[in-house]
């Protein structure tokens, strides 16, 4: 077994070198997946450097100017489980191509976001992901936008999930046509007298699943006007509340729609427990095909987003050389029909 060369200090990239009989180059690009050494050669360094106990230093790396092992990785609420989706695709990635991913939440605060991409900065992290909705003022994100700008500039990596305006790569859910496909199926099950449970107002997330609820009631020949809207926190508390407000004004209503499934667990809480059959009295429909929406009762119809698969399309991007301009990266949607939607009564 090889020997370290010091028996009070750590083991080097020096030592792993030498007892692995490479050059130092060949020893850094086999430690950090580089491509100019073939994988038995990686996998004899990698192998050596396990036996000698040598951890790489990534800090020590960034500092160097290499590329840091650390993703960063920023979202709403991770409480929030459309977020743990998208954390879930994160992590599977950088875990199968040996990173570490440091996770940080705001609260969707803007202060706080530039906040979390400031101090991953000082902390020398190299690729940062930043997950959850822009806002509709476009003042919220100009202090945010500077900073990535800043930070690219000098060498850092950004990729977003479902913001359409800051100057960096970008994964974008489809949330307009997903609004789309779900106005279509209620309106086909006969639904006209439908309410909408909205998240916070503030968010484009909101405003594009509005859009496509509106475009598709709008083709119908039906008006907009005519649909009530109740905004409220992205919660399961927050759904209940607005459904409440909503059928307390609107009791007539014969559907429900969320725009996020913990909104429409929500609502389903709510009507039940007020003596609301689902579905045969009132529908309810809901946005994301998070895990739990297939195990509530009745189970939930909603709009299946690739949340796993756009997490780990912007760890790919963020990993990536950058483009001379910002990419985008466009997801599908799939309208996902369970026992909570029917046709209307008679």
């Amino acid at each position: 077994m090889p020997e370290r060369s010091s028996p009070t200090s750590p083991p080097r990239l020096v030592d792993v070198a030498k007892a692995a009989g490479v050059s130092l180059a060949t020893a850094s690009r086999a430690m950090t997946g580089s491509t100019g050494v073939s994988a038995e050669v990686a996998a004899h360094v990698q192998a050596i450097a396990s036996q000698v106990g040598y951890v790489p230093n990534s800090h020590a790396r960034a500092l160097a100017g290499g590329q840091a092992s650390m993703v960063g990785l920023i979202v709403h609420d991770v409480g929030d489980p459309y977020f743990a989706e998208i954390a879930r695709g994160v992590l599977r990635e950088t875990e199968s191509r040996g990173y570490l991913a440091l996770i940080s939440q705001t609260q969707r605060d803007p202060r706080a976001e530039l906040a979390r991409v400031r101090a991953l900065r000082a902390h020398r992290v190299n690729s940062i992901v930043l997950a959850g909705s822009g806002y509709i003022e476009a003042r919220t994100e100009t202090a945010l936008a500077a900073e990535l700008r800043s930070f690219t500039a000098a060498g850092g990596r950004v990729a977003v999930i479902g913001r359409h305006h800051l100057p960096v790569d970008a994964v974008l859910p489809d949330n307009a046509a997903g609004g789309a496909t779900l106005m279509r199926h209620l309106l086909d099950l006969g639904h006209r007298r439908l309410g909408v449970l909205g998240g916070p107002a503030s968010l484009t997330t909101v405003e594009d699943r509005l859009a496509g609820l509106r475009t598709a009631f709008g083709a119908a020949g039906l008006d907009w006007g005519t649909v009530p809207v109740e905004h409220g926190d992205f919660t399961r508390e927050g759904g209940a509340a607005a459904t409440a407000r909503l059928m307390g004004a609107h009791p007539g209503l014969t559907a429900v729609v969320a725009l996020n499934d913990p909104m429409a667990v929500g609502a389903l809480s709510w009507l039940l427990n007020h003596g609301r059959r689902v579905p045969e009295e009132i529908s309810v429909a809901g946005f994301d095909d998070v895990p739990v929406a297939r195990d509530v009762y009745p189970a939930l119809t909603t709009i299946r987003l690739p949340m796993v698969g756009m997490g780990r399309q912007a760890l790919e991007l963020v990993l990536k050389p950058p483009a001379a301009r910002p990419r985008r990266r466009r997801t599908r949607h799939e309208l996902v029909v369970r026992a909570s939607t029917a046709p209307p009564a008679p």
